[in-house]
């Protein structure tokens, strides 16, 4: 198969929890540890970090990675979803996985794959499993898809596991309480193995508490940081703090990290990493950004940045999944601001009619449009230069834009 072949098989034969929701959830880890078995068991031959939580474990994904870059090392990143490219989730400093690594990947496993019924990101973490071993990376800094205990990527066996903080997403699949997702994520906590935990929760510390005590591992409650990152967002700071402690804790585990690596390593994310979608700047007149935060507690942190940013006019371009919290999530988005209603490409796109009136529940005004590019047209067409344009709600309104 040629590479284009390779990808809509990916795409179109398998679920995939990124277009689909959950009928593309598989709570087993089976398939993926017969799959790496079949492989050799990739993931046994490479040191890791395993990162988990709601909201910022790709941008810590990507700071660590980028730390462990300026230190010299060479550095695999596994993260999920991709906003244009799907070899975006498959990194070695910085770099992608080439098209013929995936061609050959595919062709050369298709066929068991296909009988042991492998979904889509069981697939994916296969391959990034075994390219990482292929190109003998130092470490691999892997972030889970979804959730923690049952998600394929819990099968490594990491110097140091990460869990971000909890929030309400994904209640249909994980729990509908923070603690019952809270349980979720709690297990990628492994025997013996320190673990991080980002943010200080009361209903939650508890939980991970008993559990690291439980698997004797050294529990480290993450501590502020007054270091800068060249990632824009304000949600960032904590990002910054969890990356600082869980850096100062691989150090403890004899890994080469220098304070000045540390510092330069924040400073050039979006340069070795290629992070795009967070706070990103498109244009500077009228100030154009968008931003992949997508629920609750993300839409909190957006909402304020907003605010805080100086513009005359707010247009705002909209596009949600069907499977979030939408009430919860439009009751916090601004009011005094020019709607664009859209549906990105996908399955689980919220039709734009629907959204608007959903929306208007809110007192949120404006337009429905049939795609996002359709919507981000019109909202140049309006915007004045001392304006401000918004594009958000969900990760695949932004991919089209970018």
């Amino acid at each position: 198969m040629t590479y284009l072949e390779c990808i809509d098989w990916l795409f179109q034969q398998l679920p995939m929890y990124q277009r689909t929701g959950s009928v593309a959830y598989k709570a087993d880890i089976g398939n993926i540890v017969l799959a790496c078995q079949k492989l050799g068991n990739p993931q046994n031959t490479f040191k890791s970090v395993h990162i988990a939580g709601t909201n910022g474990k790709g941008s810590t994904s990507h700071m660590i990675a980028s730390v462990f870059q300026e230190a010299g090392y060479k550095t695999g990143l596994y993260t999920s979803p991709h906003l244009n490219d799907f070899r975006e989730r498959i990194r070695i400093n910085g770099n992608m996985i080439s098209q013929v690594e995936v061609i050959e990947f595919v062709n050369s496993n298709k066929g068991w794959f296909t009988e042991i019924g492998m979904s889509f990101f069981e697939m994916t973490v296969a391959m990034a499993f075994h390219h990482f071993s292929k190109q003998k990376v130092d470490i691999a800094i892997i972030e889970t898809g979804l959730g923690g205990r049952l998600d394929s990527t819990n099968i490594i066996t990491p110097d140091l596991s990460i869990i971000t903080n909890i929030g309400l997403d994904h209640t249909n699949l994980l729990g509908d309480t923070i603690e019952k997702i809270a349980i979720e994520k709690a297990g990628i906590i492994k025997e013996n193995t320190p673990v991080v935990i980002g943010r200080n929760q009361e209903n939650t510390l508890p939980i991970f508490k008993k559990i690291a005590e439980e698997k004797n591992a050294p529990l480290i409650i993450s501590r502020a940081s007054t270091l800068k990152t060249d990632l824009l967002g304000k949600y960032q700071v904590e990002n910054v703090s969890t990356t600082h402690t869980s850096i100062n804790a691989l150090i403890k585990s004899d890994w080469n990290v220098s304070v000045k690596n540390l510092k330069k390593g924040l400073l050039n994310v979006q340069k070795n990493t290629s992070l795009k979608g967070r706070w990103t700047i498109l244009n500077s007149s009228p100030l154009t950004v968008c931003d992949t935060g997508h629920n609750v507690d993300s839409i909190k942190w957006i909402s304020k940045q907003i605010k805080e940013t100086p513009h005359k006019q707010l247009h705002f371009v909209l596009g949600m999944v069907s499977d979030k919290s939408i009430d919860k999530i439009l009751s916090l988005l601004p009011k005094n601001a020019t709607y664009y209603f859209c549906k990105a490409n996908i399955p689980r796109a919220l039709d734009e009619s629907e959204l608007k009136k959903l929306a208007s529940k809110y007192s949120l005004k404006g337009t429905p449009f049939s795609s996002v590019k359709k919507a981000f047209s019109s909202a140049k067409l309006k915007a004045n230069k001392n304006d401000l344009i918004f594009i958000g709600g969900s990760t695949f309104t932004v991919a089209e834009i970018l």
